[in-house]
């Protein structure tokens, strides 16, 4: 309902106001305080294709794991809830124990049903059906340790479930690289298709990095080369554009509130003392000295040369080929790397020591909090790769210390010599995992549907909102759309994944409070990825491995803790007979790195060729390799020339072509503040990369 007001159209679709496909502004409407589902329908609407259009892959593959998810909990409830949870009530074990005074959730666990036994009257509940025709062969077969206990429909319920998961993830792997491919296909060329990151490049004395590249591309790969650009240390200047661009944002909202009064300031300490002065021509002032260094910085960048550059060449398959062979005897030297889109590329990698770097990877050895800040420091040179590693280190760090801390209560040091005595680990899960049963139903209800409602809510950006509105008075137009945070949201959801496989066969009433969570989430996310979240790169869907990995690592415990939950349940048998599930379960996570892991990782030299020579038809191949050649440039080092305005200051990028198109950053008056605005956006766009195919 507050989605409907005016002034919240920021926060509740900011994606749908930068793509100009709603107006901001108008009047508070009490009639718009009724709640209405009309979001639900709206989200719904989209089919597969014009959601994958929308949001891209990446956003696609997101919103799958949900829709794996739901499949797996709904077949896995069925069972859980029909087969195993009757079974469980129906035991008595806990209300043997002295200590047992009454019913609770502990009941509908796996830890009630009898342990087993040679009682020929406690019969085998999946043969009940089938006892009348081979009533001499089960007579017979009772007479076997434990044959007779109703633990062995667990044991048959994990063989099914599993086999369920692995046939799940099978096909949605199968489909997903298959939207891989087509996804590459229909796409139009990109500059991250193109294009290489050349390494450890042996600059000669006497020489440019620039001229040994040419030189040593035009050598070696003659027909297939098309230009370089070297990467400069630049930390200086960049810091320098940052403090040019906070300038300027205040002085827009200065300009905006055009309040005289709040215009004056002393130039003193803090501004409590000194001399009263305008702060508009202060800030300008200090824009200009700023501007003044900013061209004396970029004139000395030539002597700061990083031994890397891109490299671009004419076909994709060329590029592939550089990348993938050893370009010299030296392995240490050109070295050769992916490189993402041009707007993904994280510059700020490239100002940092080898040493530094170095270090860097040593801590993160030790320290695992604060994931993506680590992954900045360990060295990759794109946001989505920083995306992609805090996503497998987040998902780690939360399954320990939420789920393994919460299992093995004690400290530190005794979880981690727990997993020092491998023999022991089967019994010391069974016996602790069980009994946190509660506790983890608690949680999805508490923090799971808690989370998926304040993602649609969004209730932190709303009173953000509402506080810069009311007391800073700042212009709606400077906002930025989000992007989702996969590393954060991906390692959350496959959390509740595996709770849900873990205590499938241990409580499984944990299932249907895990398919609410899930049902809430693919129907809220949706909503969101169309309305809030503005893609920010494209991996091409190469988050799901890291899912497909996690679900193999929930099979395998849900594995283990079921050999030690029926050896303590006295059934040795069934801890002996359910060894082969995690070895096959391997083999099927081996045969599946095999046949769909390269996909994910590079495009096959086949998908490459056709598409190189489905652009030979293209009229437009020279316009994008003219781009092409300046599409990795850093974007610092864009010369800025100052121009004067009647009005004020105002700033330009002096470049050519599509890639140098002027976008004024412009103080100006405040009526003239809105039509500006929309050129400095785009001016923000150029200076964190620009994508061709736009």
């Amino acid at each position: 309902m507050r989605a409907e007001q005016p002034g919240n159209i920021t926060v509740y679709a900011p994606r749908l106001v930068a793509e100009g496909k709603v107006k901001e502004g108008g009047q508070f409407n009490l009639e718009r305080l009724l709640p209405t589902a009309g979001w639900v329908k709206q989200a719904w609407e989209p089919s597969e294709e014009e959601f994958l259009s929308s949001s891209g892959l990446d956003a696609f593959v997101f919103m799958r794991i949900f829709i794996f998810s739901l499949k797996v909990f709904a077949v896995g409830g069925i069972i859980g809830m029909f087969v195993l949870l009757p079974i469980n009530y129906a035991g008595s074990q806990l209300s043997d124990d002295s200590d047992f005074q009454h019913k609770s959730l502990d009941s509908f666990s796996i830890s009630n049903v009898n342990n087993g036994s040679n009682r020929p009257d406690d019969i085998f509940v999946i043969f009940k059906l089938i006892k009348s025709k081979y009533a001499l062969i089960l007579d017979a077969s009772s007479d076997l340790p434990g044959f007779g206990s109703r633990l062995w429909v667990h044991f048959c319920a994990a063989y099914i479930f599993t086999g369920i998961v692995c046939y799940l993830l099978f096909r949605e792997y199968l489909y997903l690289s298959s939207k891989r491919i087509a996804y590459f296909y229909s796409s139009k060329p990109q500059p991250q298709q193109f294009t290489i990151l050349v390494s450890g490049i042996p600059v000669t004395p006497g020489s440019t990095c620039h001229d040994t590249v040419e030189r040593f591309f035009l050598e070696y790969h003659p027909s297939t080369y098309l230009s370089n650009s070297v990467i400069h240390r630049n930390n200086k200047l960049q810091s320098l554009l940052n403090d040019a661009d906070k300038l300027y944002k205040k002085l827009t909202n200065l300009k905006q509130k055009n309040d005289a009064p709040k215009r004056q300031r002393r130039d003193g300490c803090l501004g409590i003392c000194g001399r009263k002065v305008d702060i508009v021509d202060h800030y300008e002032r200090r824009l200009g000295d700023i501007e003044d260094n900013v061209r004396m910085e970029q004139s000395s960048l030539e002597a700061k040369e990083v031994r890397a550059a891109f490299v671009t060449f004419k076909t994709r398959f060329g590029a592939a080929i550089a990348l993938r062979i050893q370009e010299s005897v030296n392995p240490t030297e050109w070295v050769t790397e992916k490189v993402p889109e041009p707007h993904d590329v994280y510059w700020a990698f490239f100002t940092v020591s080898f040493l530094r770097r170095w270090i860097s990877k040593l801590f993160l050895s030790f320290v695992p909090p604060i994931m993506i800040m680590l992954s900045s420091m360990q060295g990759y040179i794109s946001w989505s790769q920083i995306q992609k590693s805090a996503c497998t280190k987040v998902l780690w760090f939360t399954v320990w210390n939420i789920f393994f801390a919460n299992v093995l209560s004690g400290s530190a040091l005794y979880r981690v010599n727990v997993f020092l005595e491998p023999k022991e680990i089967p019994r010391i899960l069974a016996e602790a995992v069980p009994s946190q049963a509660s506790f983890f139903i608690a949680y999805v209800v508490t923090s799971g549907w808690t989370t998926i409602a304040s993602e649609l809510f969004r209730l932190t950006t709303l009173l953000s909102n509402f506080m810069s509105r009311t007391f800073c008075r700042n212009s709606s137009d400077d906002f930025d759309p989000p992007s989702i945070p996969y590393h954060s949201e991906i390692p959350r959801i496959r959390l509740f994944g595996l709770l849900g496989v873990t205590y499938f066969i241990l409580a499984p009433l944990i299932l249907p409070f895990l398919l609410i969570y899930f049902c809430l989430g693919y129907i809220i996310f949706r909503n969101q990825l169309l309305k809030v979240y503005v893609p920010k790169f494209e991996t091409g869907g190469e988050f799901w491995p890291t899912v497909h990995n996690s679900t193999i690592f929930s099979l395998i415990l849900m594995h283990i803790i079921g050999i030690g939950i029926f050896g303590l349940k006295k059934l040795p048998l069934a801890s002996i007979l359910i060894l082969p599930l995690p070895i096959l379960t391997l083999l099927f996570n081996e045969y599946c790195q095999k046949r769909f892991f390269p996909i994910f990782k590079e495009y096959p030299a086949e998908c490459l060729i056709k598409k190189d020579r489905a652009d030979q038809n293209e009229h437009n191949m020279p316009e994008f390799y003219a781009e092409l050649a300046n599409a990795y440039n850093d974007p610092a080092l864009k010369p800025k020339q100052k121009v004067q305005f009647s009005s004020g200051l105002a700033w330009h990028d002096v470049h050519g072509g599509a890639l140098g198109e002027s976008h004024l950053l412009t103080l100006i008056s405040n009526d003239e503040h809105k039509t500006l605005h929309r050129e400095v956006l785009a001016t923000q766009v150029v200076f964190h990369g620009v994508s061709l195919d736009n």
